[in-house]
């Protein structure tokens, strides 16, 4: 089955134009920025071979327009889209792209991450160069593990509080 693989051209953390999991499974993907027009693409590729599925990583990225673009691909070209990325920033606050999953999508999944404490984390703390937790400035800055940490709301909070993860890790 030939499944269409599109990736954030600002994301090039493990290479341009390629999606990469943790535990290193990678495929090369197409690359896709604020004007690209996804349903235009896609369609063109249906017409030169069959496409039997799209797959959106970092769809967070995605603009409004494109998200409505993605659901006619479903809708009109009845080509299943299935779309990764993060809900919310280090900020609390909705990605555009995920705003419109939320309310577009036919179906959600949440893939579960643990707090180092157990819970659920929902929340995402930006980290420093010092490895302090902030919650001003650009919403979109790429970064790894060493950026960014999952956390539950609790101790996103007490984070952003007092300044420091080790603290509330008991460090």
């Amino acid at each position: 089955m030939r499944t269409l693989v599109y990736t954030a051209e600002i994301d090039n953390r493990f290479g341009v134009g390629k999606v990469s999991s943790r535990i290193g499974l990678s495929s090369p993907a197409r690359l896709y920025n604020q004007a690209t027009d996804l349903f235009a693409d896609i369609r063109a590729e249906q017409q030169s071979a069959p496409v039997h599925c799209v797959l959106v990583d970092e769809s967070q990225f995605l603009s409004k327009e494109q998200v409505y673009a993605l659901s006619d691909v479903v809708d009109e070209l009845d080509i299943p889209v299935l779309c990764y990325g993060l809900r919310t920033d280090f900020r609390g606050e909705l990605f555009s792209g995920s705003q419109y999953l939320l309310a577009l999508s036919d179906k959600l999944v949440e893939l579960k991450t643990i707090c180092f404490c157990g819970r659920k984390a929902s929340m995402v703390l930006r980290l420093d160069q010092d490895g302090r937790p902030y919650n001003e400035g650009e919403q979109v800055v790429i970064g790894g593990n060493e950026r960014y940490i999952s956390v539950c709301r609790k101790h996103y909070k007490e984070a952003l509080i007092k300044g420091s993860l080790q603290e509330i890790q008991g460090r």
